[in-house]
């Protein structure tokens, strides 16, 4: 799907990805991606073979590590802003609670486990205290969201400590032909409390999930608004969201004939803005430089020429579309030759925040090689160098 190919000679590709040259461009103008962890050996400074489709990305305002979701592996694995890898990694529930034997361990196409793990998407931190892990009295610290139609809790204390315990299921609804894909994941506030937010590819909605009930799951509730855009063409779907700054982006992508995957391609894309009460409050962005976008992050007041805009990565190309605040379409980020910085399999971005990173530097995560492959690394203004620097 995108420009940059990944596949045995992971080091090389990197190299020619990140743009790892002394260019032309200033300083300012020119970003430079260095690579922290991959599945593959040479792919990057530090090998964790869990690492398999990096998807969503979260931490916890206190500086937790970097949680990211392993789509192809069933798995939320954690590292620093190093890439440093920590010992806990937490398995994701298929439909049904169950937590396969596959789960948090490598796949290999030719041999694929069965069953298949769970597919985690978007992950969330939950600051709230009345959302509470299914089962427990304990509040749940991170929601994972799945493509197989779940949202799943964990915390601390739980036993098992590596196991995250089934919140949602429409796995099934309306229908085992037609249950729900969450490809993202987002929690908010409004006048009534707050909510997560979650985007069902397959239906074409945001589904809303409020504190527990008695039975210890996420409560399905309704907004005053319907999080609806009648100009969005038929066939697009929500497919990433993200709070910036109190309202909720929420990108759109082509559907595929299942509803079940993005169909990339030039100006397959919008991005639009709601309230949390799920209000339309304006079209951001439409087609243009727009591929299949997902993650969405405002860059730093310390990001060279483009601080402290919205960034939007392309999962079908791989590029990062800058935007200002209006949403009127500046750039893509490029290298020190003047060429666009494309990443394989581009899913989120985050400004740093988890341990041992720093504010100012833009995290990643991508799934290469068709998803096979994962890598998480940074991307960097060229005058602060070829890599981050802990504050």
């Amino acid at each position: 799907m995108s420009q940059v190919s990944w596949g045995l000679k992971a080091a090389a590709v990197i190299i020619l990805a990140a743009g790892f040259t002394v260019g032309y461009a200033g300083d300012d103008d020119a970003y430079v991606v260095a690579p922290l962890v991959s599945n593959l050996a040479g792919g990057a400074p530090k090998v964790d073979g869990v690492l398999q489709n990096a998807w969503g990305i979260a931490f916890s305002p206190a500086g937790s590590p970097f949680w990211i979701n392993d789509n192809a592996t069933g798995c939320s694995t954690l590292y620093d802003g190093e890439g440093a890898k920590l010992a806990l990694q937490v398995s994701i529930p298929l439909p049904g609670n169950v937590i396969p034997a596959g789960a948090c361990h490598p796949v290999f196409p030719n041999n694929p486990p069965n069953p298949t793990p769970a597919a985690p998407t978007g992950i969330v931190w939950n600051p709230s205290a009345a959302f509470l892990v299914p089962g427990t009295k304990i509040p749940a610290v991170f929601f994972f969201a799945t493509e197989n139609g779940t949202i799943s809790a964990w915390a601390g204390g739980l036993n098992p400590p590596n196991n995250a315990v089934l919140a949602v299921d429409n796995s099934s609804s309306p229908s085992a032909a037609s249950g729900a894909v969450y490809k993202g994941l987002v929690f908010g506030v409004n006048a009534k409390g707050g909510f997560l937010f979650a985007t069902n590819f397959r239906s074409g909605r945001i589904d809303v999930f409020g504190p527990s009930d008695t039975n210890g799951l996420l409560t399905r509730v309704t907004t005053d608004g319907a999080f609806a855009d009648p100009h969005i063409p038929a066939g697009y779907a929500p497919f990433g969201i993200a709070n910036i700054d109190g309202d909720l982006f929420v990108t759109y992508a082509q559907q595929d004939d299942q509803k079940h995957d993005d169909v990339a391609g030039n100006g397959h894309g919008f991005v639009d803005v709601f309230d949390t009460d799920g209000h339309l409050l304006r079209r951001f962005a439409s087609r243009g430089s727009l591929d299949s976008p997902w993650g969405i992050a405002r860059a730093s007041f310390a990001f060279g020429r483009f601080s402290g805009k919205i960034l939007i990565g392309n999962f079908g190309n791989g590029r990062i579309s800058v935007f200002d605040d209006d949403g009127r379409f500046l750039d893509l980020l490029e290298d020190a030759y003047g060429n666009p910085l494309a990443i394989d399999g581009l899913w989120a971005l985050t400004l740093g925040g988890g341990r041992n990173s720093d504010s100012d530097t833009l995290y990643f995560s991508a799934g290469p090689n068709k998803e096979t492959n994962g890598l998480f690394g940074t991307i960097v203004p060229k005058a602060r160098g070829s890599g981050h620097h802990r504050q």
